[in-house]
């Protein structure tokens, strides 16, 4: 069973991916793609800066300054 800290806040679905897939390639990705896809999408995502936003928003009742 998983500690409080190890539970997952946020997570990427195939379906999600599929969903922009379709938008940008008009296509659904192939298993192969999802893989590569899937392994380099949080390459992309500043996570520090998400969750620095959702604190702000969140806990401090603010949006922060950008």
């Amino acid at each position: 069973m998983k500690t409080a800290n190890e539970e997952t806040v946020y997570k990427i679905s195939v379906e999600d991916l599929q969903q922009v897939a379709k938008e940008v390639l008009e296509r659904e990705l192939t298993s192969e793609e999802i893989a590569a896809v899937g392994n380099a999408v949080g390459d992309y995502i500043d996570w520090f800066q998400a969750i620095e936003n959702a604190i702000h928003h969140c806990v401090r009742g603010s949006d922060p300054t950008p």
